[in-house]
């Protein structure tokens, strides 16, 4: 059983307000400003909802899950909300950054080290990340457009650098724990 599977974790369909939403929230302004305020809000809406839902879930109708990478240079815990792309049952994450000009922190912490975590309504599992081979980058940046047609936006808003993509693998799934599975 892959990590996609063993999570639950699948695009829904979208309504056509979240559609919309989608829309507007692909825009060089509002990628710009969800930047900034989307992962706070993601934060208090998991607290609120007991680890069932976010602020980007409930207004896009994509499933958000949680990466916990070690800090490149710091050593700390850091997680970040992200998009994650079902490919061969295991997840895809791509390193777009809203198409901003940097790239992510979350990126250089898995290229210094590829073992991290996923959680996803509250079932966390330990993974290994690792490069998505060519045919891998074109299935999962077709998908992600086919999600959220803003991440074409970020493409080209983000030409000049590479935009990274990983595939994450469990490292182990041990069903006997509470919650896993469930």
């Amino acid at each position: 059983m892959g990590l996609a599977s063993h999570l639950g974790y699948r695009p829904g369909d979208q309504n056509l307000i979240q559609r919309g939403v989608v829309t507007l929230a692909s825009t060089r302004l509002v990628s710009a400003l969800s930047r900034k305020v989307l992962p706070s809000l993601d934060r208090f809406a998991l607290r609120m909802t007991g680890g069932r839902s976010t602020v980007t879930s409930v207004t896009s109708g994509l499933p958000v899950l949680w990466l916990t990478t070690r800090g490149a240079k710091s050593g700390a815990d850091r997680t970040v909300p992200l998009i994650g792309f079902p490919i061969n049952d295991d997840l895809a994450i791509l390193g777009s950054h809203f198409g901003s000009e940097t790239t992510p922190g979350w990126v250089h912490n898995l290229e210094g080290d590829p073992d991290a975590r996923v959680a996803f309504r509250g079932t966390q599992i330990a993974v290994r990340s690792r490069p998505a081979d060519p045919r891998e980058v074109s299935e999962t940046w077709d998908r992600a457009a086919t999600s959220y047609p803003g991440y074409r936006h970020y493409a080209g808003r983000a030409s000049h650098r590479s935009i990274r993509v990983f595939v994450l693998e469990p490292l182990e799934i041990d069903e006997s724990l509470p919650g896993v599975g469930s």
